[in-house]
């Protein structure tokens, strides 16, 4: 019984792919012949189309599973200080990696401006897409920002930040020592009396 059980299995099992094959194919008869008749305009996909999206997907899931997370030492880091005591400052943080294999990013930079102690929170004016996993293949560059707000009031003064990346559970990796520097290259004193840190981003924010 069981051998038999087995067989009309696969009889059935081979039964319904010729089945669906001759509908794919648009078969005599039936739905078939109709769908034959209506050509591509019958918004129907194919066993073929469903095939190959599907491998698509498996494709991606491969390239996106062998792919490890960035851990800051791969990276090359700049900032630039933009818009010195006006509004809209900010120190635009490029990150490049220079390994010969790519790597993701998520999330945000964890941040300390000169030599406070306090890591420095998310904007909550930022666009969504934190959780995002951003690829960074070798000589690509992503983009982060500090923005700097001054009242007058308790303020601090630097031309240096430690920044390291930080995964989705909020763990960084090693720091690294910057310093900011103004668009001729040189060292920028920058001075706050708060500041926030946007999501990485393969497009630089503020960019005005």
């Amino acid at each position: 019984m069981r051998t038999s059980g087995i067989r009309t299995a696969v009889l059935a099992a081979t039964t319904a792919a010729l089945a669906v094959t001759l509908t794919a194919c648009g078969g005599s008869g039936g739905a078939g012949a109709a769908g034959s008749g209506s050509g591509s305009g019958s918004g129907k996909s194919s066993a073929a189309d469903v095939t190959t999206t599907h491998v698509a997907a498996a494709q991606d899931a491969t390239s996106t599973a062998g792919t490890r997370q960035c851990d800051g030492d791969e990276m090359s880091y700049s900032v630039l200080h933009r818009f010195p005591n006006e509004q809209g400052e900010h120190l635009l943080i490029t990150a490049r990696n220079t390994d010969s294999k790519p790597c993701w990013v998520t999330s945000f930079p964890s941040v300390i401006l000169g030599d406070t102690s306090n890591v420095l929170e998310h904007s909550d004016k930022d666009a969504p897409g934190g959780n995002t996993r951003i690829t960074i293949r070798p000589g690509s560059k992503i983009y982060s920002a500090v923005a700097l707000f001054a009242d007058g009031t308790k303020t601090h003064t630097s031309t240096e930040l430690s920044l390291a990346m930080r995964d989705r559970t909020g763990d960084t990796g090693p720091a690294t020592e910057l310093e900011a520097r103004d668009s001729k290259g040189a060292p920028s004193t920058f001075t706050w009396s708060d500041a926030d840190v946007l999501n990485w981003n393969k497009t630089k924010p503020y960019d005005f």
